[in-house]
């Protein structure tokens, strides 16, 4: 690899090699985001995909269009800053009704969730159209079916969800605790211990771990420091 020196700091170029511009040809290609997997089929063998892949994500953070991963998916998006340019002369807009936010959010915190549960929680049945506008928006999906009597479907959000709302992951959602602090709850007549499970509550005591572990890092390489002195 050529590169330059100029006041004591190396510049290496930014250019791309024929591993980088396989992958890069392949995620650009698709129709819809793509796991590491996926890509691997696709070029050749000897490409550390993941690699490549924060290469081009930081190759591509400061032009107009971003290469972006959601939910361990891969795909190219317009840059934040530039979405204006993207939109339609003529918006038409269209109100989810008081059910539908309500089922979203108990699924969205709770799932996987049967139809009955998601009644349960909220006090009230709703109508049968609602969870069918859900899924025609591709934020909800059904996810197998829970193992009681009667063998009812159980229902998840999808990673259209997380795009839409820009989201990386389920824990990037605000706590019950967030969510009181902002107003938007009254979290003391609210049961903590039912905010928060399934999937969403797993990703929370994942980072949990992450966080107590970097805490462990942090303080071993600062101990290691002061040690060098």
């Amino acid at each position: 690899m050529s590169k330059t020196k100029k006041n004591n700091v190396l510049n290496f170029p930014d250019k791309l090699n024929s591993g980088d511009r396989e992958v890069e040809a392949v995620v650009f290609a698709a129709a819809e985001p793509l796991d590491i997997e996926t890509i691997e089929t696709r070029v050749s063998k000897k490409i550390d995909v993941l690699k490549t892949l924060e290469k081009l994500q930081k190759f591509y953070s400061s032009r107009g269009i971003n290469l972006i991963c959601i939910s361990k998916k891969w795909s190219f998006r317009t840059a934040e800053n530039l979405s204006s340019l993207m939109s339609q002369q003529k918006n038409v807009e269209k109100k989810l009704s008081k059910a539908a936010i309500e089922t979203l959010a108990i699924i969205v915190y709770h799932q996987p969730v049967t139809r009955a549960e998601i009644e349960e929680i909220r006090g009230v049945a709703f109508g049968t159209n609602t969870l069918e506008i859900l899924m025609e928006l591709d934020w909800v999906k059904p996810h197998g079916r829970k193992d009681v009597p009667g063998k009812p479907i159980q229902y998840v959000t999808t990673d259209n969800f997380l795009s839409h709302f820009s989201l990386k992951k389920l824990s990037d959602l605000p706590t019950v605790d967030e969510l009181g602090s902002a107003g938007l709850i009254d979290s003391a007549n609210i049961d903590s211990s039912i905010f928060g499970t399934g999937k969403f509550y797993q990703e929370k005591q994942e980072e949990k771990k992450e966080n107590i572990y970097s805490n462990i890092d942090e303080m071993l390489s600062g101990t290691l420091k002061n040690d060098d002195k």
